[in-house]
């Protein structure tokens, strides 16, 4: 299997692997939730883990792959204000915990660029 081929599947098994973990230990997620959105923290480590779950679910198919990546690079800018949110709310936390909001911010960047480049090579097939 060609790089290309395992490229979508690596992608969804990562995103799977993210939402199973929402659901196996919340508490950890809930912890990384800005206190500025509304609602339960667990509601939202529940609907992320949810959201990963079925973008996993349309990249691992190839009819669903392309709509799915392109909303799965969507749904990595869309966390990224979240992301920043919580550097900022863990300004006060032990330094592991500080370097660790600080360290996702950018891994945001390859992320989006790799839903895109799965979404692209879609398109020619």
């Amino acid at each position: 299997m060609a790089r290309s081929e395992r490229s979508p599947l690596l992608l969804a098994g990562l995103l799977a692997t993210a939402g199973v973990a929402h659901f196996a230990v919340p508490k950890q997620f809930d912890a990384t939730i800005p206190k500025a959105l509304p609602g339960s923290p667990r509601a939202w480590t529940y609907g992320s883990g949810a959201v990963e779950l079925a973008l996993a679910a349309g990249i691992a198919l190839p009819r669903t792959r392309k709509a799915a990546a392109r909303a799965a690079a969507a749904f990595f800018i869309g966390v990224f204000p979240a992301n920043v949110q919580m550097a900022v709310d863990w300004q006060k936390r032990p330094e592991p915990l500080r370097t660790a909001a600080l360290a996702r911010l950018p891994l945001q960047i390859p992320l989006v660029l790799w839903a895109r480049g799965v979404a692209r090579n879609e398109e020619g097939r």
